[in-house]
């Protein structure tokens, strides 16, 4: 049975995972600041490539990494690698005005975030899942809520460090939780014990061909919310004329929608279909995306809910493809995270630096954001070929698969 400290350990990682993850976007007006490392829109946006590239491998080999070493190996590594991360974006302080020096360190920088990223979340899902056998939909909730916490604190702590002077304070707590949180870690036995779940390749033969339905819609999704995710605060300070705290504002509001989202729907799901939740959604950030590509100058306060309310349009979104999936591919159940998780992570690059190539084809932000209404609604239509004339998955947010403990 897991000690009261080793769950604890858990669900601080997710909320840890969470502010760690969304650092960079949260601070992607100081990026772009003139007075600060005076990135261009292309610059910022390529500034992901590392991370998604990264993050796409370690999602897909993380479970068999867990089945040679062990999943607490595996969390290690992930800590790791997000702790140097932040060491790099610390140290990328003291060089910004140096582009040909600074940037080098944040791509490296994101990285070792993707690296973490893609280790950590999927093995902290499995131990939510192994560590409460009796109330598994109830301990993944909970974890995601955490992490979906963590993205809405992100933001949050930029506007106050900002306020104060300091903006890098962010990176530092962050770093400061991680080493906390690594030399708590080590001191735990963390076992998933044996488990006979399968692990099979995400992709190659023997994928079901509607797998690929699947993968599509995830890739829709990533450039969804990546869209709000990433680049909120530039629209936002750009094009609405907003602040830098309003800015944090309109960011914190989306992560922070797409949380209780997820907790919503999952209590809702006991009375409303989760399959009509995954139909309406996606034509929710078909309106957010109208509504955002045509706020005149000066519209802060509006920009603020309308990103808020795509936080609720993106929230069930990808763990219900993931339960869908698992439900539907039951020959690769096992599967189905990972493979949906990397395909969101392309939809995540092709949205953090595609921005910056259609705005040299001279398209603003204000009409990508226009344009992705498209992906959004393209993404509506695709939910009723994946859930059409299928039963509601059981649960919202899917089971993880354990891998078995090699101690």
């Amino acid at each position: 049975m897991p000690t009261q400290t080793e769950i604890a350990a858990v669900n601080a990682a997710g909320l840890v995972q969470g502010i760690t993850l969304v650092t960079f976007p949260a601070a992607s007006s100081i990026f772009t600041a003139k007075s600060e490392y005076a990135l261009s829109s292309g610059l910022y946006g390529d500034m992901f490539l590392p991370q998604v590239a990264v993050a796409i491998a370690a999602s897909l080999l993380g479970p068999r990494l867990a089945r040679r070493l062990s999943s607490k190996k595996v969390l290690i590594l992930g800590l790791v690698a997000n702790t140097v991360s932040m060491a790099l974006l610390i140290a990328s302080t003291a060089v910004e005005r140096h582009e040909g020096i600074a940037y080098p360190v944040l791509l490296l920088a994101t990285a070792f975030l993707g690296l973490g990223f893609g280790l950590t979340v999927p093995v902290l899902n499995t131990y939510a899942s192994v560590f409460n056998p009796d109330r598994v939909d109830r301990a993944v909730l909970v974890l995601n809520a955490l992490l979906g916490l963590g993205t809405a604190l992100a933001p949050a702590f930029v506007a106050m460090f900002v306020g104060l002077g300091f903006w890098w304070g962010l990176p530092v707590l962050s770093l400061v939780l991680l080493i906390m949180l690594l030399a708590v870690t080590l001191g735990l036995p963390l076992r998933t014990g044996p488990s006979t779940a399968s692990a099979a390749p995400a992709t190659g033969p023997g994928i079901p061909r509607r797998f690929w339905l699947f993968a599509a819609f995830a890739v829709l999704y990533g450039i969804c919310e990546t869209m709000n995710g990433n680049w909120s605060q530039l629209q936002m300070t750009t094009r609405l004329g907003a602040s830098a705290t309003q800015a944090s504002l309109a960011l914190m509001a989306f992560w922070a929608m797409v949380t209780v989202g997820r907790i919503g729907f999952a209590e809702l799901g006991r009375r409303l279909p989760t399959r009509v939740v995954y139909h309406v959604l996606p034509f929710v950030l078909v309106a957010t995306f109208t509504i955002l590509a045509a706020l005149p100058a000066g519209g802060a306060g509006p920009g603020i809910l309308i990103f808020g309310l795509a936080g609720l349009g993106c929230s069930a979104l990808l763990p219900l493809t993931i339960s869908f999936g698992q439900e539907q591919l039951t020959a690769v159940s096992a599967a189905m995270a990972g493979g949906v998780i990397a395909f969101y992570q392309l939809g995540y690059g092709l949205a953090a630096f595609g921005v910056g190539p259609l705005q040299r084809a001279g398209l603003s932000l204000s009409a990508i954001f226009g344009v992705t209404a498209i992906a959004a609604a393209l993404m509506g239509a695709l939910s009723f070929v994946v859930a059409h004339g299928r039963p509601s998955p059981a649960r919202l947010h899917p089971r993880p698969q354990p891998a078995p403990d090699q101690g």
